[in-house]
C-alpha cells in the first residue's frame, strides 16, 4: 500500500502562485506514473496534469487544457516527491487538489481517475478575486 501526502494549498490571490507536493511512501517511486486532479464544491473531479514514471528519454508529462501554460508537474525521485507549480492563479483554479499514483512498467501518463490505484487526502486551494 502506498501513502500520499500533498501539502501547500492554501489562500492566493489572482494571479499569484502556489507550488504542491505530494510525498510518497513508496521505495520504487520511480516506478510509478503520477498525476493531479482537482474537484470543486458541485463538481467533478478533473484532470489537471500527469507525468509518466522516470527514465523516458522523451518529456513524458502531459495537462488538463485549463491549466496548459500555467501549471507545471515534475518529480524528485530522491525525494519520493512530486510536484504542481502553479502560476497565474484564477478564482477558477479553487478546488481540492489530489494526488494520485500508479505503478507502472511504460512511461505513458494517465488522465483518466480509474487509471490510478493510490490516491492523497487532497489539499485545499482558494483563488480569491
Amino acid at each position: 500500500q502506498v501513502q500520499l501526502v500533498e501539502s501547500g494549498g492554501g489562500l492566493v490571490q489572482t494571479g499569484g502562485s502556489l507550488r504542491l507536493s505530494c510525498e510518497a511512501s513508496t521505495p520504487t517511486f520511480s516506478n510509478y506514473a503520477l498525476g493531479w486532479f482537482r474537484q470543486a464544491p458541485g463538481k467533478e473531479r478533473e484532470f489537471v496534469a500527469a507525468i509518466g514514471r522516470s527514465g523516458s528519454v522523451l518529456s513524458n508529462t502531459y495537462y488538463g487544457d485549463s491549466v496548459k501554460g500555467r501549471f507545471t508537474i515534475s518529480r524528485d525521485n530522491d525525494k519520493n516527491t512530486v510536484f504542481l507549480q502553479m502560476n497565474s492563479l484564477k478564482p477558477e483554479d479553487t478546488a481540492v487538489y489530489y494526488c494520485s499514483a500508479k505503478y507502472s512498467s511504460s512511461y505513458v501518463y494517465y488522465t483518466r481517475e480509474p487509471m490510478y490505484d493510490y490516491w492523497g487526502q487532497g489539499t485545499q486551494v482558494t483563488v480569491s478575486s
